[in-house]
């Protein structure tokens, strides 16, 4: 059997095997101190942005607040479209597009779920080294609020 087709459990015929890239979503959450991130408890560690894979029948918004309480402790609102993120090479593990959220949030942070620590982050003050793509998400999104400011 190649990889590319699957066998039918019917009749036996090869059939195509489609692979399509996983959608995800990432949230920026602004907080009078700069914004949330996560360290990874998984591969790959290191800062995050909170986020993760949307569900089969879930909206990418839903998935964007459920990814941000599981992760964060925090209830999300506000959110704003920020952009969406398709480099095959952007997650090392699979294919993924990832539809990022700016997102305002109430409570109190607290790591959890796939997150082994927490901080709030200063803008001028953010880790050098970001899983992922999120250092370009970053910076697009201290572009955004430059235009937004002007």
């Amino acid at each position: 059997m190649s990889f590319d087709h699957l066998t039918c459990p019917r009749c036996g015929a090869e059939v195509k095997r489609y692979r399509n890239p996983v959608p995800t979503v990432d949230i920026i959450i602004e907080t009078a101190g700069g914004i949330v991130l996560i360290e990874r408890k998984n591969e790959p560690r290191g800062w995050a942005l909170p986020g993760g894979f949307v569900d089969y029948g879930e909206t990418l918004e839903a998935a964007a607040m459920r990814e941000a309480l599981e992760e964060t402790s925090l209830h999300v609102t506000n959110l704003r479209l920020l952009g969406c993120y398709s480099d095959p090479a952007r997650d090392p593990r699979q294919h993924t597009i990832s539809t990022v959220y700016v997102a305002e949030a109430s409570g109190v942070p607290a790591a959890a779920d796939d997150a082994a620590n927490l901080a709030v982050f200063p803008l001028n003050d953010l880790p050098s080294e970001l899983c992922f793509d999120h250092r370009r998400i970053l910076d697009d999104y201290l572009r955004f609020r430059e235009r937004s400011s002007a």
